[in-house]
């Protein structure tokens, strides 16, 4: 019993020599064939014995798979409360003031949930380049400090990652704060209620700009600095600018929404009902609902007259022509609240409609065959590239008439977005939002893809310049070099 071989884990820590050597191997050294004859003395055992067994307190900690599933009943349990909750406020209120009362709640934070289903999704896009070849640090620049898709989503069948994330506090906050808001003004106290969408905004504000190394603070200074750039095109364009900017034109209405409630709380109008006037500063028939509208496109117009600038590609003029098609969409049906009823159906809404259809169609156009390089629909059926979506998507081409069929129809309903005489039921006004942002979600998988292999080809290109021609060999094989 005692004189059989002992068997000891080599690579464990306590059978370990302060200069790494494993004991057992340091012990074969010393008694040479004893150990392979496999006996060793009573007291060579005792002693190794002794000294592979120390007093070690082990920490009894739940499993992951435990921790997730508390995690997901607590997070199922607030958001039956919140339900609940909500509900029974909506309920109370009289059925003349509820359609009113939920399209101001809708105002206050309906930019914030479009928000964190932005961010949510764009996590789901980092995670799938980060699982494919596609460097998208390198696309955007970035440095090893900024958010990945571990910190802004998580996967809970594949990772085992921390909880506070940004897009979950922004899932939990933000629902919370819509929550207090309905409870209180149901029962009664308006000034509570009203004070919770300005400190749901500061905090976001606050957050946002905040000077110290917390709460990510690299990349809420990319943000800063990359909003800055595309307010202020004064330098060259990189692609993470005119990137960004594109999101920001798929969230037009976001900001438009911003900037009522921006409006709402510096007039306190906030838990009243009298912004729907139409003679409100902060009404439906403000002119600067168009003026916001706007601004997201004529910033990617004044970014495309920059690219042309410095590289004098035509394409980018082209490009900046696209964008423009949105002004006449914005413009022409604001003009409903300020001209005759008569003047507008037999005039102004046929333009409406005619600068709708041109600017869907052309903003599809170059969707497929410049943002996504396809080819005008021939070489989407061709997997001759180990590219991102045509190795993931290989033999699925109905998956390509998907997101092709998919993006035409949504480039056509954001012109619901684009106009303000349509924008009176907050349902639908919030349902067209939140497909725009999955039509941007599809949208960016090929976008950035593409612009992979142009660096790509760019960087196979560029050695070839250093390459010896054809001539060049001869003459050096000529002359008795070796090449």
């Amino acid at each position: 019993m005692f004189g059989g071989l002992v068997a000891a884990p080599i690579n464990s820590p306590h059978l370990r020599k302060s200069g790494g050597r494993a004991i057992v191997s340091h012990l074969a050294d010393e008694l040479g064939n004893g150990v392979e004859d496999g006996h060793l003395h009573p007291i060579e055992v005792n002693g190794l014995k002794s000294a592979s067994t120390p007093m070690v307190t082990v920490a009894i900690a739940p499993s992951p798979m435990l921790l997730w599933r508390f995690k997901v009943l607590l997070f199922l349990l607030w958001a039956f409360i919140c339900s609940k909750i909500g509900w029974h406020s909506v309920m109370r209120m009289s059925v003349d003031l509820r359609d009113l009362f939920l399209y101001e709640a809708f105002l206050y934070y309906n930019p914030l949930l479009l928000v964190t289903t932005m961010v949510w999704l764009w996590g789901i896009n980092l995670w799938v380049f980060s699982q494919s070849n596609v460097n998208y640090a390198k696309i955007f620049d970035l440095d090893q400090n900024h958010l990945t898709h571990r910190e802004i989503w998580k996967d809970f069948n594949m990772f085992d990652i921390r909880v506070a994330k940004c897009a979950t506090w922004m899932t939990i906050i933000v629902p919370t704060s819509m929550t207090a808001y309905l409870y209180l003004y149901s029962h009664g106290e308006v000034l509570l209620a009203a004070s919770q969408p300005v400190l749901l905004y500061f905090a976001v504000v606050m957050i946002l700009i905040f000077p110290f190394d917390i709460f990510y603070f690299s990349s809420r200074y990319y943000l800063l600095r990359t909003l800055w750039r595309i307010v202020l095109p004064l330098q060259a364009i990189s692609f993470s600018d005119f990137f960004l900017a594109d999101i920001l034109t798929s969230m037009a209405k976001v900001f438009s929404d911003l900037e009522r409630s921006v409006c709402r709380m510096v007039h306190r109008q906030v838990a009243t009902i009298a912004w729907f006037e139409a003679d409100s500063v902060c009404g439906s028939h403000s002119i600067a609902i168009p003026l916001v509208l706007v601004l997201p496109y004529l910033f990617r117009f004044f970014q495309c007259l920059r690219q042309y600038k410095d590289s004098g590609e035509r394409s980018t003029l082209l490009n900046a022509l696209k964008y423009s098609t949105a002004v006449p969409v914005i413009f022409l049906s604001a003009l409903k609240y300020h001209v005759l009823p008569d003047s507008w159906i037999n005039f102004y809404r046929p333009l409406w409609l005619l600068s709708s259809v041109l600017n869907s169609l052309y903003s599809f156009y170059w969707d497929v065959t410049r943002d996504w390089d396809l080819s005008g629909f021939t070489s989407i059926f061709k997997f001759n590239k180990s590219q991102l979506c045509s190795h993931l998507l290989h033999g699925r081409i109905w998956v390509y008439i998907w997101v092709i069929g998919s993006n035409l129809i949504l480039r056509c309903t954001w012109t619901y977005k684009l106009s303000a005489h349509l924008r009176h039921n907050y349902l639908t006004v919030f349902t067209i939002g939140a497909l725009e942002i999955f039509r941007r979600f599809q949208w960016i998988f090929f976008r950035v893809e593409n612009e992979w292999n142009k660096m790509n080809s760019r960087s196979n290109i560029q050695p070839s310049l250093n390459d010896p021609t054809n001539e060049e060999v001869k003459l050096l094989a000529s002359d008795g070099h070796n090449v």
